[in-house]
């Protein structure tokens, strides 16, 4: 890594291996089909920062340097991985015993600082995890959480965190009084450790407190998943399609990746991400194997708009004569309680089974001080995407424009396979 740690700054990193977002391509899942099917693959992990006007400073730098230092400390614990083999089923004793003995490798991890000016102490802050795939695909969810903790700690202090377990609670109870299943995603873009811990334990209460109506799924987080007794909950991503379209061909990407997630999880995990290179490719894929759509449980929704999704999927459905109304659809894109409730209904009114994976709404929902709680605190735009696999760069579409990554090139050359606008 490039730069000096200070030692004199305070360290923020996970308080445990598991303290990472299932809900990134179910990150340990995802880690194992990679070792299963991509054991010798190399791979090259980028940050994006989309807040043009919001900026680091030297000293969040100089701690994230420090902070990313302190990973290789990290290993599963064995009451940890007794837990794993228990709760979770599908993980191979192979792969158990490969997660026991995986260490972060701080190495793979470049980081540097680019002032906003000469001698600023305000800039932006470059990342790349690059190493073998089944190495670095742990690095994106615990690089975002660490650095959004330490923002918050140090170039942005105008918040407070008042009364955060109950506006966990009330958020909880509006949602099991609405009836609506849903889970916790909110690791990647958290404020800190303990909002997570404060809000899956909100959530928590408000479910024992309310049974009957809605239902609390889980936690995308395993390490809270374990600590507060339920569920850890997830689904595959854009990861996975990114990097089998690199390797593979895009052509027929979306079905491949199916497969081959199919070939390690047979019984299990099979609601289908449909925005990598846009719902419309993704559609034409699926109507190739109506077997294969008939097995996969549901779809999950995750960028453009929400509400034309279901009418979507219920056309594509019917033209493989599949009854869509057995059928999930999760969504996950900018959650708030009324577009929840409004998906809902909407959703349920057309026939399919609404779930909901709620990230930023829950985990970092603040009120800035200097406001007197009347203006909120934004959250962070920061994503780390999966840059290339081998060497061939990555690309995501996504249903909104302004999701897009990658090279332009390849981002064009994919378009044009899949016929969408340039």
């Amino acid at each position: 890594m490039s730069g000096e740690p200070d030692p004199g700054v305070i360290i923020i990193l996970p308080r445990s291996l598991l303290d990472t977002d299932l809900y990134k391509a179910r990150i340990f899942t995802m880690q194992q089909a990679v070792l299963h099917h991509f054991p010798d693959t190399q791979s090259t992990y980028k940050f994006t920062h989309r807040d043009a006007g919001v900026y680091f400073t030297r000293q969040s730098y100089e701690q994230f340097v420090t902070a990313i230092s302190q990973f290789s400390s990290l290993s599963l614990t064995p009451e940890e991985r007794t837990w794993l083999q228990n709760t979770c089923p599908y993980f191979k004793p192979d792969y158990l015993d490969y997660l026991s003995t995986y260490r972060f490798k701080p190495s793979q991890v470049q980081v540097s600082f680019v002032p906003r000016g000469l001698d600023s102490d305000e800039g932006r802050i470059e990342i790349e995890a690059s190493g073998p795939w089944t190495e670095a695909i742990l690095w994106e969810v615990p690089l975002m959480a660490t650095l959004s903790e330490i923002y918050y700690t140090t170039a942005n202090k105008d918040w407070t965190d008042v009364a955060q377990a109950e506006l966990a609670y009330g958020k909880g109870v509006k949602l099991l009084e609405a009836g609506c299943t849903f889970s916790e995603f909110g690791t990647r873009r958290r404020r800190s450790y303990h909002t997570q811990d404060v809000v899956v334990a909100g959530l928590v209460r408000a479910q024992e407190d309310h049974p009957g109506k809605g239902k609390l799924v889980g936690t995308s987080n395993v390490h809270f998943a374990r600590i507060h007794g339920i569920n850890p909950v997830g689904t595959i991503a854009h990861e996975w399609f990114m990097g089998v379209a690199a390797v593979r061909g895009y052509e027929h990407a979306n079905g491949i990746a199916l497969d081959l997630w199919e070939e390690v999880y047979p019984n299990s995990l099979l609601i289908a991400l449909t925005d990598t290179f846009s719902t419309k490719a993704f559609f034409q894929d699926f109507a190739v194997n109506v077997e294969r759509a008939r097995r996969w449980l549901g779809l999950r929704q995750d960028s453009g708009d929400p509400f034309a999704f279901a009418p979507q999927a219920r056309e594509a459905y019917e033209r493989l004569a599949i009854d869509y109304r057995e059928k999930t659809i999760i969504y996950s894109d900018s959650l708030d309680l009324d577009k929840v409730i409004a998906l809902k209904k909407q959703c349920e009114d057309i026939g399919f089974i609404p779930a909901f994976g709620i990230g930023t709404f829950f985990t970092n929902d603040f009120r800035s001080w200097s406001s007197k709680g009347k203006e909120k605190s934004k959250a962070l735009n920061i994503v780390i995407k999966l840059a290339s696999i081998d060497g061939l760069s990555c690309v995501k579409i996504s249903d909104d424009l302004m999701k897009n990554t990658g090279d332009r090139e390849t981002v064009l050359k994919v378009k044009a396979i899949f016929g969408l606008p340039k």
